[in-house]
Order: structure tokens, then C-alpha cells, then sequence
């Protein structure tokens, strides 16, 4: 079964002659299935190649017109599937873009950090950026009734939503499959950076961030427990945002002495990883953590709804020195929007605080009740 991928629209919108649009993802999120679905309707001649193909390297990295030109022949668009593979993909495409005006560009990539660093420059003002997460509760919602959302929450907060995940009826093979995620494709792109050495280090910093979901982080504290220093847990931080394993938060402040700005807190991409790295598959019921599961679950939510609605918005959390704060803070056209999140009934307790701080703003309690008008 294939589930109608939000993006499918927005690609099939920004793809034109002269543009190159780039697609980040974390692996197995459905990056080459959205590119097939895509050629379904393509009605002119393409060329579909990977970047994992040793064969194509030359063609592709060879920094010659020509060479470029013959290699695409007749197509009027090209599509490279993990892109990063490539060295100096991002000059070579702007030779094809600048010398074959009528051709049309998309390429893949799982994650960022090549990706972006050959296409950033070379490609300024030819390039639109598409962001792939796995699947939104916007996505699946076109296969389910309401009741059946309702009755998937759960499986949602445990499993994620990477898309075989969410298709699979059984929860051994949910395990089993988030298992291999972890081990086999989560930290690939990663271990083949230069002076990455310490994979077992990245697996103890994923662990203890795990537990510290909706906290601020020290980057202090996290380096003297892994006995590595401040500066390389923040380099091994950034690189698991590259990667798509991470999403940080920084603090929010505009005029407040006592609020806090200086440290940030990390959210995961997908809770099934979340829970895969500290092998934690218990019911709601068995556990003691449900709420930073919602908490984690909601926000990236919010953010894949920013992302493929085309509703960009500066994302923060709010907390002061003494205590109060909202987990979610938008500032979208000028404007505040402060959320506080809760899977039980407890009532927020720092709405009078912020609206005090930001008289302009707005603020909602997001439950159990109301989340799906926040997340879809």
C-alpha cells in the first residue's frame, strides 16, 4: 500500500526547467518511493540514476559539459537518488543547469552535511529544498477513519511512523525492523566522516538524550559522563541534526533577564527510534515516560505540518530561572504563539507568566482532546 506522501504535491509543483530541487530525509523514510511515485505521471523522457552507483560517479563528478551533456542524452529530467555519494555534485549540476536550461533536477540525499555543503553555493538561486521526515499524521490520516487514529496513538507513541513501521500489524516485527534501523542505517552516513571514530560513544549519547526528552542539555554534563569534551559532543550533536536522527530546540527570550536561552533541548525525529535505542517497547501502562513521549511525538509532528503545509515558523521552547515555562514556542509573521503540551488533565501552570512576559501573544493547552487540529 502506498500512502500519499505530502510532499508528492509540493515536488510536483517546485520541479520546473532550470531548478534543481533537493530532498533531505533520514534513510527509510521514503525518499526513492516518492521519487517513483512521482515518474508514475512523468510524461517526458527522464534519466533516474543513484548515487550508491560506483558506474555513474565519472559521469557525474566529472565537471565537463560535455561529458554531462552526452551523459544525459535526451532527457528532460534527471533524477539522482542519494546524491551526497557524489563528489562535487553541486558544481556539476549547476554546469547542467546553466549549459541544458530546459532540463529539470531532482536529487536525494539522507543526509545533510555533503549534500548541502556542494549544493549550497554553487546552486544559490537555482534550488528549492524539500525535507522529508517519516510519516505524518497528515499522511496517515488519509487511510483512517478517526476512531482507528485513536486506537494507533499508542502504537504512534511507541513505534513511530517510519512508513514499514505503520504498515506492519505486528508489533515483534515493529520491533525487530526499528532494531535494524538503529544498527544498520542510523549512524551510516555518520561513520563515514573522516575522524568519526567513536560509533559507540554517538549510541551512548543518543541513549542518555533519550532520557532527557523535554530537558534542558548540558553539553558539560553529557561530555563528562561520555569522557569526551564539551566541543566534540557538540560536533557529535550537529551531526546527528544532519543526519536526521535530532531536532534541537533553543530557548526563547526577548526582553526577560531571567529567561533561559543558553542551553537547548533535543528532541527525536521518530519515537520508535527513540524507544529502539534504549530497547523500550513497554505499553503505556508499563511505563514511566509517556509524557515525553507525547511531548516528543507532538512537536515533530508540528514541525513536519510547518514543513509540508509551506508554514515556516521560528520553533523555541520558554523557561525562566524561576520555573516557569511552555514546551513549544512558534513565532510565525511577527507573531508569538506559546503551547503548553500534557497527556493527562493537569492544568498549565506558567499561562499567566507568559502572557504577562508577551501581552501579544496567544497560548493553548494541547491534550489529548485537541492535539489532531495541531498536528493535521
Amino acid at each position: 500500500m502506498y500512502i500519499i506522501q505530502k510532499q508528492l504535491e509540493n515536488l510536483k509543483k517546485l520541479a520546473m526547467p532550470g531548478k534543481v530541487v533537493v530532498i533531505y530525509g533520514a534513510r527509510r523514510t521514503g525518499k526513492t518511493t516518492l521519487l517513483k511515485e512521482f515518474l508514475k505521471d512523468e510524461t517526458e523522457s527522464y534519466l533516474l540514476v543513484s548515487g550508491e552507483d560506483i558506474t555513474i560517479h565519472s559521469h557525474l563528478s566529472s565537471q565537463s559539459v560535455e561529458k554531462l551533456t552526452a551523459f544525459i542524452g535526451d532527457a528532460r529530467l534527471l533524477v539522482v537518488d542519494e546524491a551526497q555519494k557524489i563528489s562535487h555534485i553541486g558544481i556539476n549540476l549547476k554546469l547542467i543547469v546553466d549549459h541544458i536550461p530546459e532540463i529539470r533536477i531532482i536529487v536525494t540525499g539522507s543526509s545533510s552535511f555533503d549534500l548541502a555543503r556542494s549544493t549550497g553555493e554553487p546552486l544559490t538561486g537555482r534550488k528549492y529544498t524539500l525535507k522529508l521526515f517519516p510519516l505524518a499524521q497528515m499522511e496517515i490520516g488519509q487511510i483512517e477513519k478517526i476512531h482507528q487514529t485513536e486506537a494507533n496513538l499508542e502504537n504512534r507513541l511507541i513505534y513511530g511512523s517510519y512508513p514499514e513501521v505503520v504498515l506492519m500489524k505486528d508489533n515483534k516485527g515493529r520491533e525487530k525492523y526499528l532494531k535494524e534501523i538503529v544498527s544498520s542505517y542510523l549512524y551510516k552516513d555518520i561513520l563515514e566522516l573522516d575522524g568519526i571514530r567513536h560509533s559507540a560513544k554517538i549510541i551512548r549519547l543518543l541513549q542518555l538524550l533519550a532520557f532527557q526528552i523535554g530537558k534542558e542539555v548540558s553539553l558539560s554534563e553529557l561530555g563528562t559522563s561520555l569522557s569526551m569534551s564539551k566541543n566534540t559532543v557538540e560536533r557529535y550533536l550537529d551531526l546527528l541534526e544532519k543526519a536526521f536522527v535530532l531536532q534541537k530546540l533553543t530557548g526563547f527570550s526577548r526582553n526577560l533577564r531571567n529567561e533561559i536561552t543558553k542551553n537547548c533541548r533535543y528532541y527525536f525525529l521518530d519515537n520508535g527510534v527513540r524507544n529502539a535505542l534504549i530497547n523500550n517497547f513497554n505499553l503505556l501502562e508499563q511505563r514511566n515516560d509517556t509524557g515525553e513521549l507525547w511531548e516528543n511525538y507532538l512537536i515533530m509532528e508540528r514541525l513536519k505540518k510547518q514543513e509540508y503545509l509551506e508554514a515556516p515558523a521560528n520553533n523555541y521552547f520558554w523557561r525562566t530561572y524561576t520555573k516557569h515555562e511552555l514546551d513549544f514556542v512558534e513565532e510565525r509573521q511577527g507573531r508569538l504563539f506559546g503551547y503548553e503540551i500534557k497527556w493527562g488533565k493537569a492544568k498549565p501552570k506558567s499561562t499567566k507568566q507568559w502572557q504577562s512576559a508577551y501581552p501579544e501573544s496567544s497560548f493553548e493547552l494541547i491534550n489529548r482532546q485537541n492535539y489532531l487540529k495541531f498536528i493535521s
